[in-house]
């Protein structure tokens, strides 16, 4: 749950949206609101201006001529009542609060029984999203989603980490279409030419794995189909940079340099985050062009997970306080893998 992080003295880090943390709760509602102003953004740029605008002017652009089909806007459908789990599965400490948990400062560093725990979490995690998106159909619905990503996970003796996370009510991400990230899973069936981002995250013996792919659904056209790709060669781009003593900022500047050659835009409200026994802790991890202090470490494991778009990268997010979409109705994808850091490179723990 990435793709999805509130930062302040109480913070969320998830995929992740960096926003000064509210104690206020919202329900459930079809409405939609413009992102509220108590979000506030650490990675925004004040350098560059004339690049910045260029790449702007070259989206604009290319917007004119994707050849992107015209879809009507995403709505919400009906959201189910959230699944029980078993009381014999070990729950993380943040379901007993419907407050958002802070995000840990410390780097989440792994002696070898936690190496081995770790990897069981994140093995479990990519083997859940894989049997996911062989559901992904039209006419599924992203609730039907849920509700067999729920039984796979507590069938495994683990625990569905986004269930009861600062009151999301489901035990999956499902943003389809313009969604960036944190999508509620409900009755709207998936259609043709949809595309969907299915985020598992699993919380195994007291670790977490965390891992994001966007599907294909049916007949998607060009356009989407080379955003779909090229985001995840962001992905991939950004992990082969990683290594122990390499500047944390290399990522970023790595996802932007490959996304830029085709005019996407690469939102930087949403970081990944270090995971382990904690679910978001430092490192944030930037996917925009960032000058951020840091180095990786031996051992250290954390989350890329970038978000793509083929227009606006400024945001809608709906009054459930949770689904974040493109302000302009574009087509957004996300990628995201767990990986650890290794001294002459990064082994990723979600992969398949």
């Amino acid at each position: 749950m990435g793709a999805a992080a509130i930062i302040s003295s109480s913070s969320f880090l998830h995929g992740d949206a960096l926003s000064s943390y509210s104690s206020t709760l919202y329900p459930l509602s079809g409405s939609h609101i413009q992102c509220p102003k108590r979000f506030f953004v650490f990675s925004k740029r004040i350098s560059g201006l004339e690049e910045a605008i260029r790449i702007r002017r070259e989206r604009e652009l290319s917007k004119k001529s994707t050849g992107s089909t015209r879809r009507l806007p995403l709505k919400r459908g009906k959201v189910s009542p959230r699944l029980p789990v078993p009381s014999h599965i070990a729950k993380p400490p943040y379901t007993s609060s419907t407050l958002l948990p802070e995000i840990s400062s410390e780097y989440q560093i792994h002696d070898a029984e936690g190496l081995s725990k770790m990897r069981a979490s994140c093995k479990l995690a990519a083997q859940v999203l894989e049997y996911a998106g062989t559901l992904v159909r039209p006419s599924v619905t992203t609730n039907e989603i849920d509700e067999a990503v729920h039984q796979m996970i507590i069938e495994a003796g683990a625990y569905p980490s986004p269930l009861g996370y600062g009151r999301f009510p489901k035990s999956v991400c499902t943003s389809v279409n313009e969604c960036m990230c944190h999508g509620i899973p409900d009755s709207r069936k998936l259609k043709d030419g949809d595309i969907i981002n299915i985020d598992v995250t699993v919380f195994l013996n007291g670790y977490h794995g965390d891992t994001s792919k966007t599907f294909l659904c049916g007949n998607v056209d060009d356009a989407t189909k080379n955003l779909v790709k090229v985001t995840e060669e962001c992905l991939q781009i950004g992990i082969s940079v990683c290594k122990d003593g390499a500047p944390f900022r290399n990522i970023g500047n790595s996802i932007s340099e490959h996304a830029e050659k085709f005019g996407y835009g690469v939102v930087d409200r949403f970081v990944g985050h270090g995971v382990g026994t904690v679910f978001h802790s430092e490192p944030l991890i930037y996917h925009d062009r960032n000058k951020k202090p840091g180095t990786m470490v031996e051992g250290l494991t954390f989350t890329i997970e970038p978000i793509l778009t083929l227009g606006s990268i400024e945001c809608i997010t709906w009054a459930d306080n949770w689904t974040t979409l493109t302000d302009d109705g574009s087509p957004a994808a996300q990628f995201e893998h767990s990986i650890l850091i290794t001294k002459s490179g990064a082994e990723i723990l979600t992969q398949t």
